[in-house]
């Protein structure tokens, strides 16, 4: 799955630390997620879209291939 995370994370000054802290996750999580190793549950995708303020679909979609 493909995100925006990274560029949503910088354009709001947050280190991977502190975007973990916030949602409840590890750092490694975060970066994992960002470098499209690991899927986030739903749970953590509608933390990450409830603190930016947009749409999961907006942060997360599916590439075909």
């Amino acid at each position: 799955m493909k995100n925006k995370l990274k560029v949503l994370r910088a354009e709001n000054s947050y280190t991977q630390e502190d975007l973990a802290d916030i949602i409840g996750v590890s750092r490694q999580t975060i970066n994992a997620i960002e470098k499209e190793k690991f899927d986030p549950s739903l749970p953590t995708a509608f933390r990450i879209s409830k603190l930016f303020k947009i749409p999961i679909e907006a942060i997360f979609y599916f590439e075909e291939i």
